[in-house]
């Protein structure tokens, strides 16, 4: 998996986890500290964010960094 597919997977599996929360991405980023247009570029697969943000982001959606990967 390229650098890019894997960002863009890492973006997708963060919307999904949101949605199923019911959850717009300001909501998530009033969770997690962060601006919306940050979450937006995450999840557009736009920026590498490193594990810290993966590991604040899965805090506020209560998933394991474990579960997380699985995709």
């Amino acid at each position: 998996m390229s650098k890019e597919q894997l960002k863009k997977k890492v973006g997708q599996r963060i919307v999904e986890l949101r949605s199923q929360k019911g959850w717009s991405q300001s909501d998530l980023a009033r969770e997690c500290n962060k601006d919306r247009q940050a979450i937006e570029k995450i999840e557009n697969g736009k920026v590498n964010p490193t594990i810290f943000t993966i590991s604040e982001i899965c805090k506020v959606l209560k998933v394991s960094l474990s579960d997380f990967f699985k995709f």
